[in-house]
């Protein structure tokens, strides 16, 4: 089975109060440093849940295209600048009927082409080329559903996947390779449900899960393998994939489910059922010193009300500046990440957005907000100059 492009018409744009789309109007509490941001589209794709939502801020060429992925559709669009028109660029549909897409993220092919990964709960990875519209190639290799896809920014061919198979693997797009697989003895106790590189230390992978733990993993002693991913010209299969069994370092953070985790420099952000993101520093183990292996260090908490049930993912503009999440009740909040203490710049509400926001998307510069919803639709906010 493998995706197949939707067809050409569903390439249409969408206007605030076009077909299909009711009048929409933003309203915002805003906190201590005032950004006021307005309801500028608002898209229903059906009535099945949106889990993820992502722009492309790994090629600078596409910053203003993002995918969309819910049930056994996935949906790339562009942001046109006149008045919040979003457009269809692309609309693939797996032919297993039965699948439900949970993650998407972008990365490049070696000819350059934007390529979209995309997965879910049949725990195949499919690689679409959007360049071409085409489906490209799958990966087969977890024994489960796939929770979340990840790209390395400094590497965009190498994607991590994140499993309820209770491992992460490392895989290599352009020659279809399984590099490694995160899992074992020091692994993961349950499912995998968020997993995150390291900014600017391409040797680092971070990863959590619903055994209320974050593991570092370090890529160091493996490196080699990855060199050989991307010049291995025979079958997929044939590449002698590496079990990473220890994690770098072990973190208890949270009592609960660890849904979503992102680096932010060298610190982590990691979020849980309990109404809060945390962000927290590792204390690694020194040598000759074992009593602070697995300690953490906790640098500040952002309330997120109203957040109290799993799989609610938050995201970053490009720089790191903004911090947006939604909750249970559609409403999302903008915290102004790289403050002391905590600085909550935007409450956006809508009357009509009363649905679970499964995940946020943010632009480069954080101008535009996005949010995918359970009841299946897309809101579009944007910075009001």
């Amino acid at each position: 089975m493998a995706l197949k492009a939707a067809g050409p018409a569903q390439a249409t744009a969408a206007k605030p109060g076009g077909v299909g789309m009711e009048p929409v109007v933003g309203s915002l509490t805003a906190g201590k440093k005032n950004r006021e941001y307005k309801v500028t589209n608002r898209l229903l794709e059906g009535k099945r849940p949106l889990y993820a939502i992502c722009f492309n801020l790994i090629d600078s060429r596409f910053h203003n295209v993002f995918a969309s992925a819910g049930c056994n559709r996935v949906t790339v669009y562009q942001c046109l600048t006149e008045g919040g028109a979003v457009a269809v660029l692309h609309a693939f549909i797996d032919e297993d009927k039965e699948e439900e897409f949970y993650t998407v993220s972008w990365a490049v092919g070696d000819n350059g082409s934007p390529l979209l990964a995309c997965s879910g709960s049949n725990g195949v990875i499919r690689i679409v080329d959007c360049g071409k519209g085409s489906f490209l190639k799958s990966f087969i290799g977890h024994g489960d559903s796939v929770n979340e896809l990840r790209t390395q920014t400094l590497k965009p061919c190498l994607i991590a996947s994140a499993s309820k198979d209770e491992s992460v693997r490392l895989w290599n797009v352009n020659t279809g390779v399984c590099i490694l697989i995160f899992a074992g003895a020091g692994g993961h106790r349950n499912e995998v449900l968020s997993v995150d590189f390291h900014p600017s230390d391409i040797l680092k992978i971070a990863s959590c899960g619903m055994d209320n733990t974050i593991k570092i993993w370090s890529l160091k002693e493996f490196w080699s393998y990855v060199e050989m991913s991307f010049t291995w010209s025979e079958i997929p299969s044939k590449f002698p994939t590496k079990y990473v069994q220890f994690p770098l370092f072990n973190a208890l953070v949270h009592s609960n489910y660890v849904d979503c985790t992102r680096w932010l420099g060298d610190f982590i952000l990691s979020k849980s059922v309990d109404n809060e993101i945390v962000l927290w520093e590792p204390l690694y183990k020194e040598p000759g010193i074992t009593a602070n292996e697995g300690k953490v260090d906790v640098l500040q908490k952002y309330p997120v009300p109203d957040c109290d049930i799993w799989f609610i993912k938050f995201s970053c503009d490009f720089h790191f500046n903004t911090l947006i999440i939604g909750n249970r009740d559609g409403k999302v909040l903008v915290w102004e990440a790289q403050t002391s203490p905590p600085t909550l710049i935007a409450k956006l509400s809508h009357s009509q957005c009363k649905s679970p926001i499964r995940q946020t998307a943010t632009s480069y510069d954080g101008s535009t907000i996005l949010c995918c919803c359970e009841d299946g639709c897309i809101w579009r906010w944007d910075l009001v100059s």
